[in-house]
């Protein structure tokens, strides 16, 4: 039965890590009339998140389930078994995990299969091509702004696989009040990333010149805001936290570490300060001043090229000096920040398409671009590295098996941030 003929729509959401969770949570809710919290799964993995992390995301009073891929797809089997079925997935994914995800859910053939939403979290700046065309077969493939979708559409035309899928939308997080200077106040907040820039070099140098920055001006206060604390995972692997960099510095008073929602951080920030975080489209939309850093160049590895023509680039030396950048506003409409209104309309289409893929009395199959037939090569190895087999027993969850999975996910953040750093050390010598 299609669901536009039920009073409600139930929407599940599947991620694989705290932004992922973020996006998709709030995506849900922005693309149906769902009054319901969507049900939500994370995927168990490299970064599946801690519950601290998840709680800061601040976007449900519900935890999501930690679940394997091919457990996701038995919940979706049992639920249309119950005759609770589920009528939106909103997959906040990973390419390759999405393209498995889809081969799983086609391959569970069921009586009416739901409407499949997926996306991106943030900036697009590395991958464009595979990372597409592995969500590829979604039936709606959210763009963040005007320039992502004419370049999502580019890509599936390119190689003649249907864009009618593409839909503009925007970043479901914008929001928040306008800045508003106040007297007395001036915070200078820097927005980390995992792993940009990725090595020690250039992630001591960054520190360096924050706390120097904070030195020169002892009335401001200048904030390094972080992802994620000691031991825990975000989406891109962070080998050289800044947290143990700055034991080998002595900053003054007026530096500082903060964690926290992003949100609530830019209500007390005057400046913010990134190579290329997605927090500079929040702090843009909040008309909060923002600079991106040239310091280590203007390279597509930093991802702080797709600021080309934003006005945003300056360095260090001319924050010191006191520059504020000015952003350039057709590039801010382009990339669907433009606090003009005009946000509140921003997921009008992609609600629509939601709605009338709802209505049909059945959806079509899912069709991928890769195939066993465009990708023999390719696709065989990425559905094996998932292992969806929902017909293999399903493993008796323990005290015993979490607490061997805690050690091991431990043992890998150990690897990546103790261990790696040594070995590649001692290639060099």
């Amino acid at each position: 039965m299609p669901a536009s003929t039920r009073e409600a729509v139930r929407v599940a959401v599947l991620a694989d890590s705290d932004t992922r969770w973020k996006w998709g949570a709030l995506t849900a809710r922005r693309i149906t009339t769902a009054t319901a919290e969507p049900t939500g799964f994370v995927l168990r993995g490299r970064a599946t998140p801690t519950a601290r992390q998840l709680a800061e995301t601040g976007v449900s009073q519900d935890a999501p389930r930690e679940v394997t891929g091919a457990e996701f797809l038995r919940a979706v089997r049992d639920a249309e078994t119950r005759g609770e079925g589920f009528d939106v997935l909103v997959l906040s994914l990973v390419g390759g995990t999405v393209r498995a995800v889809l081969q799983g859910l086609a391959d569970l053939s069921l009586e009416r299969r739901p409407v499949i939403v997926t996306g991106y979290v943030g900036v697009v700046y590395e991958k464009l091509t595979d990372g597409l065309l592995l969500r590829h077969g979604a039936d709606v493939v959210l763009a963040n702004s005007r320039h992502d979708a004419e370049r999502f559409r580019a890509v599936y035309e390119g190689v003649g696989a249907g864009a009618d899928s593409v839909v503009e939308a925007a970043l479901p997080f914008l929001g928040g009040a306008p800045h508003a200077p106040e007297a007395g106040r001036d915070t200078l907040v820097f927005a980390a990333q995992p792993s940009v820039p990725v090595t020690k070099a250039e992630r001591a140098y960054v520190l360096r010149r924050l706390i120097a920055h904070a030195r020169l001006h002892p009335d401001r206060e200048v904030l390094l805001k972080l992802r994620s604390k000691p031991g825990e995972h975000t989406t891109h692997l962070e080998e050289f936290p800044f947290q143990k960099l700055v034991r080998e510095l002595d900053p003054p008073d007026n530096f500082r570490l903060v964690y926290g929602h992003m949100g609530e951080v830019l209500d007390r920030t005057d400046l913010l300060v990134t190579v290329s975080s997605t927090a500079a489209l929040e702090a843009l939309h909040r008309r909060i001043p923002t600079a991106i850093l040239t310091d280590l160049g203007v390279r597509e590895a930093l991802g702080n090229h797709h600021f080309v023509g934003s006005g945003l680039l300056t360095s260090f030396d001319r924050l010191d000096e006191g520059d504020v950048p000015i952003p350039d506003e057709t590039w801010l409409a382009r990339q669907g920040v433009a606090s003009d209104g005009s946000y509140g309309k921003a997921f009008d289409a992609a609600r629509d398409r939601v709605a009338e893929l709802l209505a049909l009395p059945a959806l079509p199959p899912i069709t991928p671009y890769y195939t066993a037939e465009t990708a023999p090569g390719y696709l065989p190895g990425i559905l094996a590295r998932h292992r969806l087999d929902v017909t293999a027993p399903e493993p008796r969850e323990s005290g015993l098996r979490r607490v061997v999975r805690e050690a091991a996910r431990g043992a890998y953040r150990h690897g990546v941030q103790r261990v790696a750093p040594v070995i590649r050390r001692l290639g060099e010598l």
